[in-house]
């Protein structure tokens, strides 16, 4: 099982990165609204810690719309935007029921944060929680798994960190 402890992820050195002129959109899900609440929070708390000015929140029904509310956010908001985005974190939580469609949503929400990644020139952070039950998403946002909300924050700023040094 993954351990944040087993990680460097919280080993976030800025340097000199400024990250007061990035702006992070959060694409949420109304399912499973508590845990994505606190997913939010997490991700709010990391980000202002951090600088970050512009926060947007995009709300979808479930994580089958994730992918489609990224791409269509890219392709037209971003383009009368200022500031485009720097960044997107996709919070959504899928817990198993009696039947696969557990594994339809996973599945599709997985392979289109992916897809994003590869085609728009942005990061897309997957910060989708895929769980057994109720106990195990809230393990996850605070509990003995950390907070993957905190977490997703983190990788958003070094991933932007990291495009920006590459595009230099």
């Amino acid at each position: 099982m993954a351990d944040v402890s087993n990680s460097n992820l919280y080993a976030f050195n800025t340097g000199t990165h400024d990250f007061s002129g990035a702006c992070v959109v959060l694409v949420r899900t109304e399912w499973n609204a508590t845990i994505i609440d606190e997913l939010e929070k997490g991700c709010r708390k990391v980000l202002e810690e951090y600088g970050v000015k512009q926060v947007v929140t995009v709300t979808v029904p479930g994580a089958v719309e994730i992918g489609f509310a990224v791409k269509a956010y890219w392709e037209s908001k971003s383009r009368h935007l200022k500031t485009r985005p720097h960044a997107f974190i996709t919070l959504g939580c899928v817990i198993r029921g009696d039947t696969p469609h557990f594994d339809y949503v996973c599945k599709t929400v997985t392979d289109a944060v992916t897809q994003l990644n590869l085609t728009i020139d942005v990061p897309t952070i997957f910060a989708v929680l895929t769980v057994e039950n109720q106990q195990q998403a809230l393990e996850r946002i605070g509990g003995k798994h950390g907070h993957k909300g905190e977490e997703a924050a983190l990788t958003a700023l070094k991933m932007i960190a990291l495009n920006t040094s590459l595009r230099k």
